[in-house]
């Protein structure tokens, strides 16, 4: 028998080699930046027990093997965008204003998107308005109807959408839907989802959780689909921050409204986004959709230049910081910033303050109250020193500001799902539209502003009035951004 200080020793001893084994995986991870590791590592060696099980949960961005190779076999056999028919005409490929080359050049390396001409767009007046355009434009197809969204909820506006689907599934319209295992599980679980199939529509969970007790080692259960994508008939799609869900938002009511934005495209970059939506259809169903993909494109002799942009865990590392990155070091004169949540990676910082230093006027506009505490923390440690940088910062009073939308010099927009967050850098599938056009920009750039007339701004003299034990919450919170 084992003697009880023997016992503790073995024990003790145990403990010690996973946290070595774990430390050691935490330094040979790939694309993990300095301060993540150390913030793991402080972690599991500060934390004993949490730690260790908070790295076997939360540590490594794990979608599962089986899932990763299935999703890299799709991308590998779709089309390219530059052999879909039509995509080599002259009318599709404008020149581009020299000064913004390189940015579609970043937007082109992440999904090999060429940028295209010949697009028009529209931004919705709200969130209500949004579906109920989104809703007609179901009623009028004529070839099919492909939908993907994050949350999707059983209310007013997610039913109008459930009934459309419906409807257009009846008179033979192809449905291909698309829900997120985790933000639209009470859909998934309800006869709705039941009722849209039964009509004929065909339906798949994006990423859906495993229902085992390891599940959770196998993949990340946090890492989500947070696309928000419609594409009828190779020709209209929709891009904006907005799930499938009234703005009373019933699920965190509390925080309502949720102020959204989101534009209805016409035009080849239709396709591009249909190219994201068909990777994801066809890594989760077992249906080749490329015929639908080859169709040739409809040219237009005017319109403007426009590219789709998918990011997410199975594509390149820092895809999407580089895409924000780069549109902030190409500010002339002006940078406009939405988002619900600011959690920046250290080269994001750095790239919005020499924004305000080199005399950029550069405004952030974020939601005075946030359904995460924990990211309004972590944001607000980052105040200061953007202030210092002659950054201005607005939080918004008039719900939670849940668009994510960027503005240079009143002509450019990168306009989506991804927020400013490490979240939505290294975890989440995101979907956004990177496009130049002075006259639809300036409707963004309008909007943008009215967010900015509905907030009080912060300074750097409120800032540094905050309390030692707010700044200690504050710093303490941002400190493990890398982990949660």
């Amino acid at each position: 028998m084992i003697e009880p200080s023997w016992m503790l020793i073995t024990v003790m001893v145990i403990h010690i080699a996973i946290q070595v084994v774990l430390c050691f995986r935490v330094m040979i991870r790939p694309h993990r930046d300095p301060s993540s590791r150390i913030a793991w590592i402080t972690v599991i060696i500060a934390m004993p027990i949490l730690g260790i099980v908070g790295y076997l949960f939360l540590g490594e961005i794990n979608i599962g093997k089986k899932r990763i190779a299935r999703m890299h076999s799709v991308v590998s056999m779709l089309p390219k965008f530059r052999d879909i028919p039509g995509s080599e005409l002259k009318e599709l490929q404008p020149s581009i204003v020299t000064h913004y080359d390189h940015i579609f050049r970043v937007g082109q390396s992440i999904n090999d998107f060429e940028p295209i001409g010949g697009n028009h767009g529209t931004l919705m007046h709200d969130s209500n308005a949004a579906i109920d355009a989104i809703v007609a434009d179901i009623d009028a197809a004529t070839e099919h109807v492909h939908i993907m969204f994050y949350i999707w909820l059983v209310d007013k506006n997610g039913t109008k959408m459930i009934e459309a689907v419906q409807r257009a599934a009846k008179r033979g319209i192809a449905c291909r839907i698309m829900a997120d295992g985790l933000g639209s599980r009470v859909l998934i679980q309800s006869p709705a989802w039941q009722a849209m199939k039964e009509a004929g529509a065909k339906l798949a969970v994006a990423l859906p959780i495993g229902s085992t007790p390891i599940a959770p080692l196998v993949t990340r259960v946090d890492l989500r689909n947070h696309r928000k994508i419609v594409v009828i008939d190779n020709h209209v799609t929709y891009c904006g921050s907005q799930n499938c869900a009234d703005p009373e938002f019933r699920v965190k009511p509390k925080y309502a409204p949720w102020v959204d934005a989101v534009v209805r495209f016409e035009g080849p970059v239709a396709r591009q986004n249909q190219l994201l939506f068909a990777a994801d259809w066809m890594a989760h169903v077992d249906e080749d959709i490329t015929e639908v993909l080859m169709q040739p494109l409809r040219a237009s002799s005017e319109g403007f230049i426009a590219q789709a942009v998918g990011t997410g865990p199975t594509v390149r590392y820092s895809s999407m910081p580089e895409m924000f990155e780069s549109l902030m070091y190409s500010a002339r004169y002006e940078m406009l910033i939405t988002t619900p949540y600011y959690v920046p990676d250290e080269p994001m910082q750095a790239a919005l303050c020499a924004s305000g230093r080199r005399g950029i006027t550069t405004t952030i506009v974020l939601p005075a109250k946030n359904d995460s505490w924990v990211v309004a923390a972590a944001s607000r440690s980052y105040y200061a020193e953007l202030l210092e940088a002659g950054v201005r910062i607005f939080e918004y009073e008039g719900g939670l500001l849940h668009t994510k939308s960027l503005t240079i010099d009143g002509e450019m927009t990168l306009i989506g799902s991804a927020n400013l967050d490490r979240r939505s850098f290294e975890l989440n599938y995101e979907n956004n539209i990177l496009f130049h056009d002075p006259v639809l920009t300036s409707q963004i750039r309008e909007r943008q502003l009215s967010y900015r007339w509905q907030s009080h701004e912060i300074t750097l003299a409120d800032a540094k009035r905050w309390g030692v034990a707010r700044r200690l919450i504050n710093n303490t919170i941002a400190m493990l951004g890398p982990v949660l």
